[in-house]
């Protein structure tokens, strides 16, 4: 297995991983079976194949789940085989403000919740168009309060995609001091954020035919869809214009083929000029979603692995330091 490599040009804080060559061949399977719905995932009527979609994520084995509503939004606790009863993560989900569901994301959150020994809750955050902006944040910072209220007392947020927004708005609000807890926010984890919804990211022409997925009047019309109006540089709608200084240890993973790739790494570089312990892992030929394929790509295990790591070490902080 080929090992990460530092980016030279974009500094200490960017690691850039080669593509595994079984990974490349999967990866243009992957390609050629979505060739033809490139572009076309779009609003309510995506829910339904976007769900399927994410079911299909690999098992694991001992987690359990559980629904539940927390501070007043419901939705689903993955419960490890083993796990503390005042640590948690809170996992926002994805789907481009549109759809995704707690019950379809389940497997994924599992994969992560095993590999850290924590407790996982994934809200069904109201979704656009019928909620839009800023029901979606609205319901991550009650869950974030409810689990406060609940006596937790270490948690990580963790997202992807959109739902890696909604985590690194929320990692903003809390810092900035915004929310009232007695809970400390150890860390923030995300895959592929959407950072920036004004679309301005460079990568939206430069990885425009790289990307399987996605194509930028796509993304446009999802992401109206969620503002309803609101301004895109708000930074309660778009993390990379919020006040970063102070947050918790970040870490992001994002495929190197991915129209969001610029969301990732304008974000970083703000956030390292901010003073934060902040971090990029940039995947060679992946594309957006990737961790997702685990048990077909290797990056996926490995993406994962390294988000675990950093998880455990800021949730049992005081387990590794006994």
């Amino acid at each position: 297995m080929q090992r990460s490599t530092r980016d030279s040009v974009s500094g200490d804080f960017v690691a850039t991983h080669p593509l595994d060559p079984d990974d490349a061949r999967t990866v243009a399977a992957m390609r050629a079976a979505v060739q033809a719905v490139k572009g076309k995932l779009r609003g309510i009527e995506a829910r339904a194949p976007f769900d399927a979609l994410m079911e299909g994520v690999l098992p694991r084995d001992g987690a359990t789940f559980k629904s539940q509503t927390v501070g007043g939004v419901p939705g689903l606790w993955v419960l490890p085989a083993k796990w503390r009863s005042d640590e948690a993560i809170l996992h926002l989900h994805g789907g481009w403000f549109n759809f995704g569901s707690a019950r379809a994301y389940r497997h994924l959150v599992a994969q992560l919740a095993a590999r850290v020994g924590a407790r996982s809750f994934v809200p069904d955050y109201r979704l656009a168009p019928e909620h839009p902006f800023p029901a979606a944040i609205d319901d991550a910072l009650a869950c974030y309060r409810g689990l406060d209220e609940a006596g937790i007392r270490r948690i990580a947020v963790t997202g992807d995609s959109a739902g890696g927004n909604l985590a690194l708005v929320l990692a903003s609000r809390v810092s900035s001091g915004a929310i009232s807890a007695r809970t400390a926010l150890v860390g923030a984890a995300a895959l592929s954020p959407i950072t920036d919804l004004t679309l301005s990211g460079a990568t939206y022409e430069t990885r425009a035919d790289a990307d399987p997925y996605f194509t930028r009047p796509q993304v446009a019309e999802l992401v109206g869809a969620y503002l309803g109006g609101a301004d895109p540089e708000g930074p309660l709608a778009s993390p990379l214009y919020a006040r970063l200084s102070g947050l918790p240890p970040v870490r992001i993973h994002v495929g190197d083929d991915e129209v969001l790739l610029d969301d990732s790494r304008r974000y970083i570089e703000r956030a390292i000029a901010a003073g934060v312990d902040a971090r990029l892992d940039v995947w060679m030929g992946m594309p957006h979603g990737f961790p997702g394929s685990i048990g077909k790509l290797n990056a996926a295990a490995q993406a994962l692995d390294t988000i675990g790591v950093f998880l455990t070490e800021k949730l049992h902080a005081d387990m590794m330091k006994a």
